[in-house]
Formats: C-alpha cells, sequence, structure tokens
C-alpha cells in the first residue's frame, strides 16, 4: 500500500494558531468584527416577542446537533434554523460567528478559551456535546500495529478534524502524562483530515493513528481490525467538552432570542437523554431526510448519546478550568488572563434555577 508523502512533524499544528489567530483579529478589525450586527427585526404580532426569528448556522453532514433537534422538535419555534453550509472544524465555525456569518457556533470549551483570549467578542451560552461512556473519542491504530504507548508516538502520524481543538488537547494531555517533554511532543505530526475519512486513511496506512469520534469510531469498530491506544473518557472521564457561542454583540442586541435559543438546546438535550436511543435515532434519519442535503445516514444509525455532563446542557467551571489551567501549565496563557465570566454564563438556561444546579 503506498506510503503518504513525508510531511515535516509539527509544521501543521506549529502553524495553525499563529496563522487561524492572525486572521481572525484582521477580520475582526476596529470595526466591530461584523457585517450582519443588526439584528433581523420581525414582523408585528404574536412572533414580535423575538428580536429576530432566523438564526444562521453552519452545520454538519451526516449529523443532528441538539439545535436542529430542537427545532425539528418545535422547541425554538417561532424562531427558524438558516443552514449556511457545512462545517468540520469548531474553531471555523466559531470564526463564521465572529465576522457575522452566523449567528452562533459551536466549538470545544479550549478552543473558545484560546479565541477569546485572542479578544473575539464571543461568549458560551450552553454546552451541546460531551464526552461518557456512550459517547467518546479515542485514538486507533490497526491490530497490527507497534504502537502500544505514548513513547511509540514519537515520528508517527495522526490524524484529526482540526488543530488547536479538541483532539489536540487530548494527545498533549495523553503525551504529557507519559512525561513526553514539549521538545519531544514536537516530532508527533498532527494531520488534518476530515471524520468521515479518518478510517480509510488508517486502514491505508497513510496515517499511523486515527482520532475516531463516537459514530465514526462505532462504525470503525464493527468492521473490525482496529484497537484503541487511549481516549478522552479514559483521560478525562465524564465532561462537558464543547459548546455553542454567541457574539456578545448579538446577545445584547437580541437577549430574547438568544433566550429561546438556549431553552430550546436545552430541552432537546433532555429529549435526547430521557427518550430511548432507537426512537431519538429514529427522529433524528427522518429529520435528514426531510432537509434534503443529500446526506447518508449510515453514521447517524450508530449515534448513542451527546455526552452533555449538565443538565440541559448547563456549563459547570470545571468544564472551563480545566482547559484554562492546562494552558497557563503550558505557558499558552499567563495565570489569570481569562475569567470565567468572559467565557460563559448560565444566565439563558431555564435549568440554572434548580436546586442541584446551584
Amino acid at each position: 500500500m503506498p506510503s503518504s508523502p513525508p510531511v515535516r512533524p509539527g509544521l501543521l499544528r506549529a502553524a495553525w494558531p499563529a496563522v487561524f489567530l492572525f486572521s481572525l483579529l484582521v477580520l475582526c478589525g476596529a470595526a466591530g468584527c461584523s457585517r450582519a450586527d443588526t439584528s433581523r427585526g420581525s414582523s408585528a404580532g404574536p412572533e414580535s416577542e423575538f428580536e429576530t426569528l432566523e438564526l444562521r448556522y453552519q452545520g454538519n453532514n451526516g449529523t443532528v446537533s441538539p439545535i436542529e433537534l430542537a427545532e425539528d422538535l418545535g422547541y425554538l419555534a417561532p424562531i427558524r434554523l438558516n443552514f449556511v453550509g457545512s462545517t468540520v472544524s469548531g474553531p471555523q465555525s466559531v470564526q463564521a460567528v465572529v465576522t457575522g456569518d452566523t449567528d452562533f457556533g459551536g466549538a470545544f470549551n479550549g478552543a473558545i478559551i484560546k479565541l477569546i483570549a485572542a479578544r473575539a467578542p464571543i461568549v458560551a451560552v450552553v454546552g451541546y456535546y460531551g464526552v461518557d461512556e456512550q459517547r467518546q473519542s479515542g485514538f486507533y491504530v490497526l491490530n497490527d500495529s507497534p504502537l502500544r504507548a505514548a513513547r511509540d508516538l514519537l515520528d508517527r502520524s495522526i490524524s484529526m478534524n482540526t488543530l488547536g481543538a479538541h483532539s489536540e488537547f487530548m494527545v498533549k494531555e495523553f503525551l504529557s502524562r507519559s512525561q513526553i517533554t514539549p521538545e519531544e511532543t514536537r516530532r508527533v505530526t498532527l494531520l488534518v483530515v476530515p471524520p468521515v475519512n479518518g478510517e480509510q486513511l488508517l486502514r491505508e496506512k497513510q496515517v499511523d493513528v486515527a482520532s475516531l469520534g463516537d459514530i465514526y469510531r462505532d462504525r470503525a469498530l464493527e468492521r473490525g481490525g482496529i484497537r484503541p491506544l487511549f481516549s478522552d473518557y479514559e483521560l478525562y472521564g465524564k465532561f462537558t467538552a464543547g459548546s455553542y457561542v454567541m457574539k456578545t454583540s448579538f446577545i445584547k442586541e437580541n437577549p430574547k432570542t438568544a433566550r429561546r435559543f438556549v431553552e430550546a438546546t436545552a430541552k432537546a438535550i433532555e429529549w435526547a437523554r430521557s427518550t430511548p436511543r432507537e426512537a431519538v435515532v429514529e427522529r433524528c434519519i427522518a429529520l435528514m431526510k426531510k432537509r434534503g442535503r443529500n446526506e447518508e445516514d449510515a453514521a447517524i444509525r450508530f449515534w448513542r448519546s451527546y455526552g452533555v455532563a449538565g443538565k440541559g446542557g448547563l456549563i459547570a467551571e470545571r468544564d472551563f478550568q480545566i482547559w484554562i489551567d492546562w494552558m497557563v501549565k503550558s505557558g499558552e496563557l499567563k495565570p489569570g488572563e481569562i475569567a470565567l465570566n468572559r467565557v460563559y454564563t448560565n444566565e439563558f438556561n431555564p435549568y440554572a434555577s434548580e436546586p442541584a444546579a446551584k
């Protein structure tokens, strides 16, 4: 089987943060980072209690996110979602929010912290994906691979959907716990590969390790021939890993719309948690057919959980503090540089008033 062309170890990982953050700041500029900050007002009538009746967003083909499920269940009405395109990257999704191309986006909590540190005017409003016994991301090798431990990853390649986000943090943590130095860590090559292609490249030996998340992982495991090296669940246990974000200016101008968005997401998460898995999958498949994006439903059939730890997507201090501490330890942030009240809010979540939440 032909191998991939040589890649300079660490090149992509080293280049991504500077290039992305520089482009983000340029796009923001002094004018407030938006080409569409003004709210799209609704007509008079019962629906006019909301500042806008449309929320633009980017989605992922072959999956159904909590807010998409919420709209289908009627929790978001009278507000409607406007799908403007697909993305496989959390940082890219958030960048679209910052530039005003979308009204909300979602990303790994560690990536959100990095963007806020780069002065992105955003705040996390509700958790939307996480890690639990049923939904986790693993790093997989072929059964006959010689890779067994963290040190075996030096001078090897690992595929993941994007750099500077969930998967890269997990690799760094795995290496750090095995006393791999930062200098040695730079010998590990991280390659950006769409999630749908990760399994194929691993089986073709184009990469040594593939990051495979929940439904893609389960589908690959069903085919056999691969084994796990480590997983995010093994490293951290159950936790909310990613949040939906909105611009602070959008929330200020559209508070009722923002509240309905969070309420709808929260209700959909709890509906999925309390509903039999088969019924959730059936509903998601029907929704995918209805929205007409020419998607395959093979992956969604393996759905098991959104993995959100907090009830209704409530964000816990730990969901962000753990990554702030990690970045302070690694020198990416200064102690006290980022305050938690700049990062997230549970203000709009209906479950925040429950005694258990307090």
